[in-house]
């Protein structure tokens, strides 16, 4: 069903690569978001969360440089224990605090990475604009349907994103004490795609519609990935998903190989949430991006 709209979409769809270690580990956490491009000049759509990861990057990168300051000015004043316990205060980490993000937009330009971030103020939509690249390396773009009154209960969509981040090429250099991108290892992460039937739509203030429920969950690492009908035409993009609890609650003795067990089970629905092609088209035309209709 939607062999074809997968071949259309994965044309303008790219990861986010993200590579992040928390304070005082030396692993490195893997994983992935979704954008797609909308036209030629560089502007893709994203989830807000997705950006404000983007942008907290560059935030956390410049604390870890204040803390190893201030960590190399107290050196020799202090016992390095009661250096490290004032410096966790003052910067407020623990062992459970991310201390570095790395972020990766692969496939999308070659030349300088520039990045302009636009978040909606609401809504979980962001848009990014490339600039100042040499080559955009995208060449089709997704078509948006110019009527959305036949998003109703029953639609059949697709998205697709990057939820099994499989990339290796990362590494933690003791020296430096830092995470880097690595010209080794795995770089890319396949692409995924999931179906869902329309259950529900969202609704915001004032009866706004701003989205629409999914059958099927959206998985970590689509956020940000296009919502799509058989003909690759877009209609939202996999924002986030819930939980439904169906009430369903299992206390019931099974045999497993030739062995008797208690299962203890509650059954949960797992919906996505994908933000509206309306959304979408509004915000796009509110900030002057350039977009096809048919």
């Amino acid at each position: 069903m939607f062999i074809n709209a997968i071949e259309i979409a994965k044309q303008f769809t790219r990861p986010i690569h993200t590579i992040e270690r928390f304070y005082g580990s030396q692993e490195v956490y893997p994983g992935a978001a979704t954008l797609f491009f909308v036209n030629p000049d560089g502007w893709a759509l994203t989830c807000r969360h997705v950006a404000d990861v983007i942008i907290g990057a560059d935030q956390l990168l410049k604390r870890k440089a204040a803390f190893v300051a201030d960590h190399k000015a107290m050196q020799g004043k202090k016992k390095e224990k009661q250096i490290i316990k004032e410096l966790e205060q003052k910067y407020q980490v623990t062992r459970k605090s991310v201390f570095e993000i790395r972020n990766n937009f692969v496939n999308c330009v070659e030349g300088t990475l520039n990045c302009q971030i636009i978040k909606h103020p609401k809504i979980d939509v962001a848009l990014l604009h490339f600039t100042n690249f040499s080559k955009l390396l995208c060449t089709n773009f997704p078509i948006f349907p110019k009527d959305s009154s036949s998003l109703k209960q029953g639609k059949f969509l697709c998205r697709l994103g990057f939820p099994f981040p499989e990339f290796t090429n990362f590494e933690y250099t003791a020296n430096d004490d830092t995470i880097n991108w690595t010209s080794t290892g795995r770089t890319d992460t396949p692409i995924f795609p999931i179906e869902g039937m329309l259950t529900r739509h969202l609704i915001a203030e004032q009866n706004q519609v701003v989205g629409f429920e999914l059958s099927t969950p959206g998985l970590r690492g689509q956020s940000g990935g296009p919502a799509f009908d058989s003909d690759g035409k877009v209609w939202g993009m996999q924002s986030a998903t819930n939980h439904l609890d169906l009430n369903f609650d299992v206390n019931m003795d099974v045999v497993r190989n030739g062995e008797k067990k208690k299962v203890h089970d509650s059954a949960v629905l797992h919906v996505g949430h994908c933000i509206h092609i309306d959304v979408l088209k509004s915000f796009m035309q509110q900030h002057g991006v350039a977009f096809q209709e048919g």
